[in-house]
């Protein structure tokens, strides 16, 4: 398996024909020919096929800037070819042939690029170092799923000519994942981030705080991690990152151009730190650790000084590890905290958040109280959540908010896909491939300007999900669709032509080692 990398999508079959699923027919590629140019997830801006593929050999360099950042790119793809073609690739900083990758004075903006392939080689063009990484992802898509393979494999390796421009929709396009109810060793967030990278995700919020397990090593409240980490929902040893820990898992998304957004969830869900200090606690009694699925039960005393110590040590210590933007610090279901305090609460923290540099995200309840200039609320609610509820959203939204979609019915990674999921939950409701994708950002919540919505992000709740293997069954393929949301023009946004493009994505996690729920709603080539 090569989950250092990313992934791509061509669909590879070892003979020419057509084959039809339901109302589609689908085009197979023979070896001999190279992917369509437009067989892209997330769906690029504007594609021109036209003029004779390049190929790659034994021959083929790979040409960047002289720049350490550059560089980095450049040797990420030598290291992606290598294994399966068998070829040096050697890096130069000179010439014109081979697969080029520039940084150019256009009109891509800060993570767009573009993509111009022919018999003399590629080239890749950017503004900016993070458009020249999403264009490798593309390069990538183009070729044989095979090179994703760790050993040399026939090839030919070819990129059908023309030009892909390209640039996202959104700058927001999140994943999370939620380490608190079962915990992940660094290694499997990196994995994950990976995978992430494949499809142009460029935020991964991590739920590092809840009441089953508190995840982040705090100097000044060292129980928080070894005592309210030390379990997890079913009774596991859970665990905790060390700030060594989460610096590398930060390091390591900045060189897949992912920025790491924290998430301290507060008032409610905190009952790992009320177990690890009593004094948080109203009554100045700990409750015993908490390993069930139940929400709701948990409040930080909010009358408390010593709750505002608290608060301000935790953000003050995270913010100074976390180089990113934005902090996150939860706000929903806080059942057991009333109306009132929930306002006061908030209306403290937030400027705690701004205090240390960072800007303030909260669950979309957060629109409840009064969110500070700046903040982004975001919206988890589902098609049929109340119209008080949206409308208090969309107001905020008026005021100058902005939104973050995570619509719990459409994009939430955890709920199951049919009744016969094994893994993952329904509250939501059941969530297919089609209805995951076939929605639009843009006009999804009812009065909130277009110009409100930042982003979007597609969270992985990890009651049922234990192991990397359960986390690829539920974010594949649903996350390929959340990154189309996010990244493609709302003029691409078609499920008939998705669905083909998104078949073309099996071979290459099959390549991968990627298990993934092969739904009846997509065109799989046959394995």
């Amino acid at each position: 398996m090569r989950l250092h990398r990313v992934l791509g999508s061509l669909l590879l079959v070892a003979a020419a024909g057509t084959f039809t699923v339901g109302a589609t027919t689908v085009t197979s590629v023979t070896k001999e020919s190279p992917a369509p140019l437009g067989r892209v997830v997330p769906a690029p801006e504007s594609v021109r096929p036209g003029g004779a593929p390049y190929r790659i050999t034994d021959s083929t360099v790979i040409r960047v800037d002289d720049s350490p950042k550059a560089r980095r790119i450049g040797q990420y793809l030598a290291d992606v070819l290598r294994p399966s073609t068998g070829y040096r690739l050697p890096l130069v900083t000179h010439g014109s042939t081979g697969i080029q990758l520039r940084l150019t004075k256009g009109r891509f903006g800060a993570e767009g690029y573009r993509l111009d392939s022919g018999p003399d080689g590629v080239r890749i063009t950017a503004n900016e170092h993070a458009g020249l990484f999403h264009g490798v992802q593309t390069l990538r898509q183009l070729l044989p799923a095979a090179v994703e393979k760790d050993s040399v494999q026939p090839g030919p390796w070819l990129v059908a000519g023309g030009t892909i421009t390209d640039r996202p929709r959104y700058a927001y396009r999140g994943a999370m994942l939620d380490v608190s109810r079962h915990f992940f060793s660094v290694a499997q967030v990196k994995r994950y981030i990976d995978e992430l990278a494949l499809y142009k995700v460029n935020k991964l919020h991590l739920h590092l705080s809840d009441d089953q397990g508190w995840r982040i090593a705090i100097d000044s409240w060292p129980r928080l991690a070894t005592y309210g980490g030390s379990t997890e929902v079913g009774g596991g040893e859970g665990g905790h990152y060390t700030k060594a820990d989460y610096k590398e898992i930060v390091r390591y998304a900045a060189s897949r151009y992912l920025e790491v957004v924290p998430e301290i969830d507060m008032p409610g869900h905190t009952n790992a730190a009320l177990a690890s200090y009593a004094d948080l606690n109203c009554d100045g009694v700990a409750p015993p650790l908490y390993t069930g699925t139940d929400v709701g039960f948990s409040s930080l005393c909010v009358g408390k000084d010593l709750t505002y110590d608290f608060v301000d040590d935790v953000i003050r210590e995270l913010a100074a590890i976390t180089p990113g933007r934005y902090l996150h610090i939860g706000g929903d279901e806080a059942h057991s905290t009333s109306h009132e305090d929930y306002v006061k609460f908030m209306d403290r923290v937030q400027p705690v958040v701004a205090k240390y540099g960072k800007t303030v995200i909260g669950w979309h309840q957060l629109t409840g109280a009064h969110p500070a200039k700046g903040a982004l609320a975001q919206y988890w609610g589902l098609d049929d959540t109340s119209a008080a509820e949206k409308e208090q959203v969309a107001k905020a939204a008026q005021a100058g908010t902005g939104l973050i979609l995570s619509p719990a019915d459409r994009i939430y990674l955890d709920m199951k896909y049919t009744e016969d999921t094994p893994l993952g939950q329904d509250w939501a409701g059941l969530v297919e491939v089609r209805r995951s994708y076939d929605w639009d950002p843009g006009d999804y919540l009812p009065g909130a300007p277009s110009s409100a919505v930042k982003g979007v992000e597609a969270p992985l709740w990890t009651e049922t999900i234990a192991t990397s293997a359960d986390i690829d069954r539920m974010v594949f393929p649903r996350l390929a669709g959340a990154a189309e949301l996010g990244w493609s023009q709302a003029a691409a946004l078609d499920w008939d032509a998705y669905r083909v493009r998104l078949a073309a994505q099996g071979p290459r996690w099959d390549a991968l080692g990627i298990g993934y729920y092969r739904s009846p709603q997509v065109p799989w080539p046959a394995r």
